[in-house]
């Protein structure tokens, strides 16, 4: 505080001299003189904190220009005066900017380090830093730079619900609330048509959905058997070939029932902030839970993004409709020559355009 309050009193005495009339260079080569005493004494701790709380740093600024314009328009006798005003204080405002330039390179190692430390530690990141470590150390694609943090801790809820109910005709599922009836009017429209284990033997994501991960959201290592057992029915998968269909370490577009590649990769999932840490596979890992009953506090935003997807108004499953119309009609619902690719992302999202599926878009958009 003493150091502050002496900075400050030194600061104001300069600015009244070079706003005053007629400034004396004498005064202000004692003041400076004075200032750079107490700025450079090893006795006191000087910071950027210091040079905001007493705005020396624009004081000194202004008094470079004063004493350039008082140089010019001085005697000849007075010039070599303000001359070593001048390359006093611009000396000393050199010495501290290399002070405020010192202090941001060391906080920026402190913050560094800080967040190679959180990054090393299991559960959430606290921090967007210590975010991107995780996923600079993991070697994963940062799709969103910098990355958008994890929703918090999600809550499960302790008793599970039946499963889903299937309409015979359409195959649509028609799920039901847990203890949270938050998410009621959400599941009207949520209405996938194919289960877990149908887009699995079907064949999707390359094959690589349940490979082992280290997950940037938790910083856990995973392995394939663990993971399988905690996500899917033994009989959704009996008879597969896990290591083809189910763990691959490498993508196999020809594993897919349409036979390409799509979907992004689980850097870019982590880094959109998309993943949460109760199911760090994504949103078919908590889509096999949520059909075997599990309800959590991550249902609603999971439900939104399908919506958003594959919904009735979703952009793939309307994209992928529009195309269809204007490649004939129904007559080319099952034409896999249509858009495979937004055909292979629906069936990752739980659906397949069904003549029920074209028929609902046809009607809402006026083209039945």
């Amino acid at each position: 505080m003493a150091l502050e309050k002496e900075i400050k009193v030194l600061g104001e005495s300069l600015s009244k001299q070079v706003l005053g009339e007629e400034p004396s260079s004498s005064t202000c080569v004692e003041i400076i003189s004075s200032l750079k005493t107490s700025l450079s004494s090893s006795e006191n701790t000087v910071n950027i904190e210091l040079l905001e709380k007493t705005m020396i740093g624009k004081t000194l600024t202004k008094a470079v220009k004063s004493f350039k314009r008082h140089k010019r328009t001085a005697e000849k006798d007075e010039q070599a005066e303000w001359q070593t005003c001048l390359d006093e204080t611009e000396s000393l405002l050199a010495k501290l900017k290399q002070i405020v330039s010192s202090e941001h390179s060391e906080n920026k190692k402190k913050k560094a380090q800080q967040a190679r430390e959180e990054g090393a530690k299991p559960g959430l990141p606290k921090s967007v830093s210590a975010y991107k470590t995780r996923l600079e150390s993991q070697k994963k694609e940062i799709y969103k730079n910098p990355p958008a943090l994890p929703p918090s801790t999600i809550s499960i809820e302790e008793e599970w619900v039946g499963e889903p109910k299937r309409n015979k005709e359409t195959g649509e599922l028609t799920f039901v609330c847990g203890q949270d009836k938050g998410i009621a009017s959400l599941l009207k429209d949520f209405k996938p048509n194919r289960t877990p284990e149908e887009v699995l033997r079907s064949g999707s994501f390359g094959g690589t959905y349940f490979r082992p991960i280290v997950s940037a959201v938790t910083n856990i290592k995973y392995k394939a058997s663990d993971v399988l057992r905690d996500s899917v029915k033994p009989e959704w998968i009996s008879g597969l070939d896990k290591s083809k269909y189910l763990t691959s370490i490498t993508y196999v577009a020809g594993v897919n029932k349409y036979k390409v590649k799509c979907g992004g990769s689980l850097g870019m999932w982590e880094s959109s902030g998309w993943i949460a840490d109760s199911d760090p596979y994504g949103w078919f890992q908590w889509y096999c839970r949520f059909y075997q009953g599990r309800r959590c506090g991550d249902d609603e935003r999971q439900i939104s993004r399908w919506l958003k997807s594959a919904g009735p108004k979703g952009r793939f499953r309307s994209q992928l409709c529009n195309k269809i119309f204007a490649a004939g009609g129904m007559d080319h619902v099952n034409d896999v020559r249509v858009s495979p690719v937004i055909r292979q992302t629906l069936l990752h999202w739980g659906l397949e355009i069904t003549t029920d599926v074209i028929k609902k878009h046809g009607k809402r958009v006026g083209k039945l």
